[in-house]
């Protein structure tokens, strides 16, 4: 389970499973990464952050304020070769991404001013554990009043060793469905996916594909099915 005190404390090298060190991003790169990209941020605005996957259900970082919002010109893939976390480089499963075209829905945190280093730095460890995913600034749409809010938003680096442009359903369902790690199953992230886009009346054709997909799968070719309750 993915908490917050197992973040602080985690090593980056052992806590999320084997990662190969030549993509492993140092302190000092993390670090500079997170500065570069708040250099970047919009002057005198709040830092929102927008969550599309496990942030949604799992966030870990303290916010002020939580939307419903959507993201424009973006839309869901798993596309990420997962070799720790939920799977490993012997039986590696599928991890979310963001590619470009069409629009996905998600929540946007608001965090607080007076800790946002604090809250960005745990964020950073979570999510650039290697230079997997580009921290960019976007437009929201916060839903209820049409607010536009600029959020950091993670999408894929299709420069990235682990990046995979096969996401047809029949290629990475059975993927998802073998895989686990440290942080629990493939299949209980795409299920908590699935399970916390409903909650919010969100609606995402292809991951609901995608979960019967893996379901049939699991029913044809494993003794028991995995549970579908999140891990994070």
């Amino acid at each position: 389970m993915l908490t917050r005190d197992f973040l602080q404390k985690a090593d980056c090298k052992t806590a999320f499973g084997a990662i190969d060190e030549s993509l492993l991003l140092t302190a000092e790169q993390r670090s500079a990464s997170l500065a570069q990209t708040l250099a970047q941020r919009p002057a005198n605005s709040p830092v929102w952050v927008f969550g599309y996957g496990s942030l949604m259900w799992n966030p870990i970082f303290e916010a002020e304020e939580v939307r419903p919002a959507i993201l424009k010109g973006w839309h869901r893939e798993f596309c990420l070769r997962l070799t720790a976390g939920r799977g490993t480089p012997h039986q590696p499963g599928r991890m979310l991404a963001l590619q470009e075209g069409g629009q996905t829905t998600g929540l946007a945190f608001r965090l607080p001013e007076h800790n946002v280093q604090e809250e960005l730095e745990l964020l950073w460890k979570r999510e650039m554990l290697t230079d997997c995913y580009l921290p960019i600034w976007c437009d929201l749409t916060l839903q209820e009043h049409g607010q536009v809010a600029n959020a950091l938003v993670f999408v894929m680096n299709s420069q990235h060793p682990l990046f995979e442009a096969d996401t047809c359903h029949q290629v990475i369902a059975p993927l998802i469905a073998s895989a686990s790690g440290p942080l629990g199953s493939n299949a209980q992230y795409l299920f908590a996916l699935d399970n916390e886009l409903k909650q919010h009346g969100m609606k995402d054709d292809c991951i609901g594909e995608l979960v019967n997909t893996v379901r049939q799968w699991l029913q044809q070719n494993s003794t028991g099915m995995l549970g579908s309750e999140a891990t994070a």
